[in-house]
């Protein structure tokens, strides 16, 4: 496994960057062997790593054997190339390897499809390294030889492939649209993070017949799983376990989970789970933090869960980290502690987005009575006479639609 250490960047970072890359081959079901690190002020552009450290990798690689060899860095297609010729084994980059992983994870129609759109996109400029046989193919003047005309069948069929993937997830989640419409009347939740936080872990304890798979593993999760979650008598919401994030997630990757992603966006709450037992676990909410605003959620509602409190060191400073985030609250997933205070945190910032009206309608207006109920939580009716009373409560997001609805009537207020 090999990184190339900017100055800038310190060594402690390295050594948990590839401990985290270590994580991914372990993931992907590589036995990591050795690591190496390269000092350079620049990357070379034919090898990525300097010339005396290849020389050094190709030493080892063929002193053990070694079949695989990883890189921390994306790798240009020609940086790859030189490195498979001159090593004699296969290179992967970080990128190649994590669509490796989620190739393996994928168990879903849909995540199968969004990874083989990932991995399509991402190969496209490297197809020409599977052609080298025939670039010594030669046509005439004013011609294209048989190795550039086979290059360019090739991208043609997989340019093909990745419109008819795009067709495709673009059906599914309008058909996914269609079957979830009946959400937008329930508050929705997202559970965030960077991979392996414990974000299944905890969806299992807040909802405890939920039955989600939770591994000490990146990316155990990739499709996006909802459950009812019971929080008080007659206040529930719909929480749904996402894909992890990580450092340096691949452009691709986020652009193929565009659907699976959509749970985030369209989310009224945020849970962000964080492994406060991780060393590091402040750059890793930075990262989570990054790639929210990159999908466009990044001015969600949130309440940033610590798990894992339980394997805390006894001198963790845990005012320091309040400080640092007011709203933060510490919890054990796998032992169930303080899942109930976080339960009641849920509850209390619910009821926050939400505000309670009365409405005095005819008996006459029965649609705008049913019409009501399908868009609020009604709390109460009362007759008198020819009409009727209601009182009900209704999300800040369906506010709108709500006055919308009672525009005409004269007796409407807030509680």
């Amino acid at each position: 496994m090999g990184v190339s250490r900017p100055p800038e960047v310190y060594k402690w970072q390295v050594q948990d960057y590839l401990a985290e890359l270590e994580q991914l081959a372990d993931t992907a079901g590589a036995v990591v062997l050795k690591k190496f690190i390269q000092e350079r002020d620049r990357i070379d552009p034919a090898f990525f790593i300097g010339k005396g450290k290849a020389l050094e990798l190709r030493e080892f690689v063929q002193r053990a054997a070694i079949d695989l060899v990883i890189f921390d860095e994306d790798l240009s297609p020609v940086q790859a190339r030189n490195l498979e010729k001159f090593l004699q084994c296969k290179i992967l980059d970080r990128t190649a390897l994590i669509l490796q992983i989620f190739a393996l994870r994928a168990k879903s129609a849909q995540a199968k499809l969004q990874v083989e759109l990932a991995q399509l996109e991402y190969f496209l400029p490297r197809l020409t390294r599977q052609w080298t046989h025939l670039s010594k193919q030669k046509g005439g003047i004013g011609t294209k030889g048989p190795g550039e005309t086979q290059i360019e069948t090739d991208r043609r069929l997989v340019w093909q492939r990745i419109a008819h993937l795009k067709r495709k997830l673009q059906n599914i989640a309008q058909q996914q649209e269609t079957r979830t419409k009946w959400r937008e009347r329930i508050t929705r939740i997202a559970l965030v993070g960077y991979t392996n936080a414990g974000k299944s872990t905890l969806m299992n304890a807040l909802c405890p017949q939920s039955g989600v798979r939770g591994e000490n593993r990146l990316f155990a999760t990739l499709d996006a799983t909802s459950r009812r979650l019971e929080l008080e008598p007659n206040k529930r919401a719909l929480l749904s376990d996402t894909v992890g994030f990580i450092r340096k997630l691949p452009h691709a990757l986020v652009q193929s989970f565009k659907s699976t992603l959509d749970e985030v966006r369209d989310a009224d709450l945020l849970l962000h789970v964080v492994d406060a037992s991780h060393p590091n676990y402040s750059e890793q909410i930075a990262v989570v933090e990054q790639t929210l605003r990159d999908i466009g959620a990044g001015d969600k509602e949130t309440i940033v869960v610590f798990n894992k409190a339980d394997i805390l060191p006894s001198d963790f400073n845990f005012n320091a980290v309040r400080s640092q985030y007011p709203n933060a609250i510490f919890v054990s997933a796998e032992r169930g502690i303080n899942i109930e205070s976080l339960k009641a945190r849920i509850a209390a910032t619910m009821e926050a987005d939400f505000q309670t009206r009365t409405a005095r309608v005819h008996i006459s207006q029965y649609k705008i009575i049913s019409q009501l109920h399908d868009e609020t939580e009604v709390l109460e009716k009362k007759y008198d006479g020819e009409f009727v009373e209601v009182v009900f409560r209704v999300p800040n997001k369906r506010l709108k639609r709500v006055d919308a609805l009672l525009g005409k009537l004269a007796h409407v207020q807030a509680a």
